[in-house]
């Protein structure tokens, strides 16, 4: 069963990185740029940022993917999933926007709304990996 485990964490995360990548490259210059500019990093950091993904994703499996496997429903992997995100982010963003000079309710909204979407559709993703895993070494 170890490996329902791995095809869902890797499931999980080919849609969440795929679809942040597109999100964080097509919103850089619109979104967060223009506010953030000054204090954002010259390159990215790549291993913090691998590290948020891979904790990030590892909680996502464990706290929405695991029970709605328990529970063969990937609708409570999606519900799950988008709670568990809504309370990710909101603890980055409105904590952001607690303290920086520099953050806006605008990015507060879009990426709250955000990473609603992204984490319901990486669990949504990581149950029908998790799953489909399941019914291959039953066979």
């Amino acid at each position: 069963m170890v490996i329902r485990w791995i095809v869902a964490w890797l499931a999980a995360a080919l849609i969440f990185a795929g679809l942040d990548a597109v999100w964080l490259i097509s919103t850089n210059a619109t979104l967060y740029r223009p506010v953030l500019g000054p204090v954002l990093a010259a390159q990215v950091r790549p291993i913090p940022a691998v590290l948020f993904y891979l904790v990030y994703l590892t909680g996502t499996v464990v706290l929405a993917v695991g029970p709605a496997l328990a529970a063969r429903n990937w609708r409570r992997a999606s519900l799950n999933g988008a709670l568990f995100g809504f309370f990710a982010y909101a603890t980055y963003d409105l904590t952001n926007f607690a303290t920086l000079a520099v953050w806006s309710t605008r990015i507060t909204l879009l990426d709250l709304a955000w990473g609603t979407f992204l984490t319901a559709a990486g669990a949504t993703a990581g149950y029908l990996g998790g799953a489909w895993a399941s019914r291959r070494s039953q066979d």
